[in-house]
């Protein structure tokens, strides 16, 4: 009776070709992915860190407000001019619903012909105002702040941000490239197979590699569809493309965004008076009384200075987010509001575009996902580190094989 010879099953063959480009990918960008993400980490919590180190200057403690008034915001201006003494001038003011907080006044200045963050930004500071008696209570240089910099690292690598945010682009298309590539590898044969790509099972694993090749492996599946989410949201400030793609797609199909630059000034320029821009503000706190607060362009030239089709301030309604705002534009020159842009009423697609930031750094729904944010920020960082181990291990393996 012959014996039945059993011969090995050969190896999917698609598989194999996904696993090389998976390999080869993942050591071209690994040290760039793991860059980006541990940045990404490091800034999710900005807001709620900054927001302990600086509460004693949030909030201007002010004693009786009720009875007193908020300085017309160009005195507020001069005021703050005369206590900084820096010699660009003031860029923007953030102006809080809230009486009981300060106002933040910005330089802000762009120079167009560096190559690097540190001379792209001559300028980048804020200061903690009470707008009741124009006391400056401290300032910070944003510029070299921790936050700051770990945001433009993540951004584009400390450099020119008109061209290194490809840098950090082109390796997020590798890296989505690579997390379709990882599933369709994880992707278990049979039931048996599925128990384990689901649970790490250690009970009796004392090798640190296969505890290694499991690190990889599942977490990178539960983080796979969170770290595809970030790197699309990531890939909307790199490329034009996308970011019209996404308002496309969830628009219904709208190719056209909003346009209001037809809406501009046309009172003359001789209606304008120191107090046109205590009118708009008056005029958004009468608006939006629940809303957190808005942004309002001092109007002064700047170094990269370029025309704004018209006087729009932005208006953020929530604390923790940006996705849900306004945006109203005025007459400059007399203070007449023009137009209003609420969210009730934008397309889909506008809202998403809206949310994008808040998506990729995980504000969307506040402290919940902030933490599944930096979850996901940790494991993708941790993807190179455990794929380049797996890696080691089986070369090192061919190698004493070889001898």
């Amino acid at each position: 009776m012959k014996k039945k010879h059993h011969h090995k099953k050969k190896p999917n063959v698609f598989k194999k070709w996904i696993g090389k480009i998976h390999l080869w990918l993942g050591l071209s960008v690994g040290v760039l992915i793991f860059i980006i993400s541990i940045t990404g980490a490091l800034y999710v919590f900005k807001d709620e860190i900054e927001n302990i180190t600086r509460k004693d200057v949030i909030y201007h403690h002010e004693q009786n407000i009720d009875q007193k008034q908020i300085l017309p915001i160009r005195v507020l201006e001069k005021a703050v001019t005369e206590q900084v003494k820096e010699k660009y001038p003031i860029h923007w003011v953030n102006i809080p619903m809230d009486k009981k907080m300060s106002y933040l006044f910005y330089w802000y200045e762009h120079n167009v012909d560096s190559w690097n963050y540190f001379d792209e930004y001559p300028i980048y500071k804020v200061a903690y105002v009470n707008p009741y008696n124009g006391e400056v209570l401290r300032t910070y240089d944003e510029k070299n702040g921790f936050f700051n910099i770990v945001k433009m690292i993540h951004w584009s690598y400390l450099l020119k941000q008109d061209w290194g945010k490809y840098l950090t682009g082109i390796p997020v298309i590798i890296f989505i490239i690579m997390l379709i590539s990882g599933i369709i590898l994880w992707w278990p044969k049979n039931k048996a197979a599925r128990k384990q790509r689901f649970s790490f099972s250690w009970k009796n694993i004392k090798s640190w590699k296969r505890k290694n090749y499991d690190l990889h492996n599942i977490l990178g599946f539960y983080a796979s569809i969170f770290a595809l989410i970030f790197s699309i949201t990531g890939l909307f400030y790199a490329f034009l493309i996308v970011q019209s793609m996404i308002y496309v797609v969830f628009s219904g199909g709208e190719t056209q965004y909003p346009d209001f630059s037809h809406i501009k000034t046309k009172a003359p320029i001789e209606v304008r008076t120191d107090t046109t821009l205590d009118k708009i503000i008056y005029t958004i706190q009468e608006k939006y009384p629940n809303s957190y607060g808005f942004s309002l362009d001092l109007g002064h030239e700047h170094m990269d200075d370029h025309t704004h089709p018209n006087f729009e301030v932005f208006v953020k309604h929530l604390s923790y987010s940006y996705h849900k705002n306004s945006s109203l534009i005025f007459d400059e020159n007399s203070g007449e509001l023009l137009h209003s842009h609420d969210p009730k009423d934008k397309n889909m697609g506008e809202k998403v575009i809206a949310a994008n930031y808040d998506i990729h750094v995980g504000a969307i729904l506040g402290l919940p996902t902030k933490i599944i944010a930096f979850v996901v920020s940790i494991i993708c960082a941790s993807l190179p580190v455990t794929g380049f181990l797996i890696w080691w291990g089986r070369r090192k393996k061919k190698v004493v094989k070889g001898l």
